[in-house]
Formats: structure tokens, C-alpha cells, sequence
């Protein structure tokens, strides 16, 4: 058994691989901020990228509740945003972005800190704490 091969380690790694990612759309957005005709992309949430891996998702239990709503035919990797165009035809609001882009770094930041306690527990049950 791999010890390093948690859920914790796996959904942290999954969680690393979905901000890269999104780092790399956000910046296409803002590399392309003039670009006539541009439409602003953003990944869709964590949450629904897992929920639709996992199988886990919400559930009707009594026939009172509403339906879901969501298509599970919508597409896996990024969505187009609706923001106001510019005259040029670009829907790229830089405040946005960037403000995506820090949030995404915070996020970043804070799974290699849990990442990097856990790997420090195991080092010290082991004994090996430096």
C-alpha cells in the first residue's frame, strides 16, 4: 500500500491539475483583452468538474423537490462568459480577470500548504520529522 496515495494527496493533485488549467484560460483572456471579437472563458467550478467524475451529485428524494436543471451534455472544459462588448466586439473585462487570476494563485497556494502538513505528519508518524 502506498501511504503517499490518499484521497486527500489524489484530490489535491486533481484540485492542482483544475487551477493550472484554469490559469491557463484566464491567461488567453487577458492575452487577448484587445483582440476584436474575443470571448472572456472561465473553466466551470471544481465542484461540478468532481461532482461529474464522482457520480455524486444532488438527488430528488420526494416528488415535491425540483427537478435539476443542469444538461448533462454540457461540455467538460470551458464555457463563454457573458460580459458587456466593447466596440471592438471583445468581452474581456480585465478587473475580472485578474481578480480570477489572484483568487486561482490564493487557491494554489493553500492546496500546496495542505499538501505540504500532510506529507509533514506522515513524516513525522515515521519517525523521519526534520
Amino acid at each position: 500500500m502506498d501511504l503517499t496515495r490518499t484521497g486527500l494527496l489524489d484530490l489535491a493533485e486533481k484540485r492542482m491539475v483544475w487551477l493550472e488549467r484554469r490559469q491557463q484560460v484566464l491567461a488567453q483572456n487577458v492575452a487577448n483583452a484587445d483582440t476584436p471579437g474575443w470571448q472572456a472563458r472561465d473553466l466551470r467550478s471544481f465542484t461540478d468538474v468532481m461532482a461529474d467524475r464522482t457520480g455524486v451529485g444532488a438527488v430528488r428524494t420526494q416528488a415535491l423537490h425540483l427537478a435539476g436543471t443542469r444538461d448533462p451534455n454540457t461540455p467538460p472544459v470551458t464555457n463563454l462568459l457573458a460580459s458587456p462588448k466593447s466596440a471592438n466586439g471583445n468581452a474581456v473585462a480585465m478587473e475580472e480577470q485578474l481578480t480570477k487570476v489572484a483568487d486561482t494563485e490564493t487557491t494554489q497556494a493553500m492546496v500546496v500548504n495542505i499538501y505540504r502538513k500532510y506529507l509533514s505528519l506522515f513524516r513525522l508518524a515515521l519517525g523521519r520529522a526534520q
